[in-house]
């Protein structure tokens, strides 16, 4: 595998890693999740399979557009907007409010059709934009806002998206010499919005004084609020090891939005390593139906293609079997949903 697409591929396998990792205890406190789950270095929803939620399914429907119209901005943002509709029709589960009112939206034709909301919609998806124009500035921008906007029109929201794109793009262009904390300061300079950079520089700065996971997620916040979501993603960016799985593990064990922290921590992890870095035999535990592991590599290698120039299209997955697949697993997420209200 050539060293891009293994990038490309590790942000795109990064993601599915942390959202199934975190999926089961979305929602949940640091004490329930230790209590009920213990270590989340493994997959716990439905025995030790792992599935992905709209965190990553939102990426591959990005990363396919790309794949359609590399180079035309209006032509790839209307593709994820139709897609993005086709997808939500097939009843995903594990979908924001922001980006529910959003497709309803462009399924009566309004325009914008993105809503004032703050939430991690727009950024939990943005890494791939970042790592397949990781050399090229402005269509780097202009593609991360204009596909933010498709769902989430608050600036928090969108210069989130626009913050999580460039420390991907960061990451790819660093070398091994390149420690996680440079890439991190290369990267905040997108971010322009007050409380959202003040929020990212407190957390940098805990990572660098070596505060505890646990109290960095008391001081950023883990809620689904775009402002803690990148804080404390950023903190376990900077803290981490050699190793990704652990800093996934201490990252989802805080609670709160897990799989949207664990999401985008994983592309960056997965951006900076490639897929080679990454724990392979458990994401190979991924199920692989509709945008499991075969699925985004296959969008790696077309990614790649389309970035070379090269005539390419997305690889083709069963809408039928997505549908199944969802309605299959809703007792199973709901039962989730439902044993979370239960005492620890």
């Amino acid at each position: 595998m050539n060293p891009i697409t293994d990038r490309l591929a590790g942000t795109l396998l990064g993601t599915a890693l942390g959202d199934a990792l975190g999926l089961p205890a979305e929602g949940m406190s640091a004490r329930a999740i230790a209590r009920r789950f213990g270590r989340m270095d493994r997959f716990h929803l439905l025995g030790r399979t792992g599935f992905v939620s709209d965190d990553t399914e939102q990426s591959a429907l990005v990363a396919q557009s790309l794949i359609r119209y590399p180079d035309d901005l209006e032509q790839c943002t209307r593709a994820f907007r139709r897609s993005l509709l086709g997808w939500f029709c097939r009843l995903p589960w594990g979908v924001g409010l922001a980006t529910i009112r959003a497709c309803v939206r462009i399924g009566f034709g309004i325009r914008p059709s993105g809503v004032m909301s703050a939430g991690n919609g727009a950024a939990m998806r943005a890494a791939i934009v970042g790592a397949f124009f990781h050399d090229r500035v402005e269509p780097r921008r202009a593609f991360g806002r204009a596909l933010a906007q498709v769902t989430h029109r608050d600036e928090r929201a969108i210069e989130g998206a626009l913050y999580v794109a460039e420390l991907t793009a960061a990451c790819i262009r660093s070398t091994q010499e390149t420690s996680a904390a440079a890439c991190q300061q290369e990267a905040r300079q997108v971010v322009t919005h007050p409380e959202l950079g003040q929020a990212i520089d407190r957390a940098r700065q805990l990572a660098l004084k070596g505060v505890s996971h646990e109290a960095a997620a008391r001081s950023c916040g883990t809620s689904g609020y775009v402002v803690q979501t990148l804080a404390f993603a950023t903190f376990c960016f900077v803290r981490q090891g050699p190793d990704p799985l652990p800093v996934l593990s201490d990252a989802i064990a805080a609670g709160g939005d897990t799989d949207s922290i664990g999401a985008i921590l994983g592309a960056w992890l997965g951006a900076l390593h490639g897929e080679s870095g990454l724990p392979i035999d458990l994401i190979n535990r991924i199920h692989n139906g509709p945008f499991g592991p075969s699925h985004l590599r296959a969008l790696a290698a077309n990614l790649a293609r389309a970035k070379n120039g090269q005539s390419s299209r997305p690889p083709s997955y069963s809408k039928t079997a997505a549908m199944i697949r969802n309605l299959a697993l809703f007792p199973i997420i709901l039962g989730h949903g439902f044993r979370r209200l239960l005492p620890p």
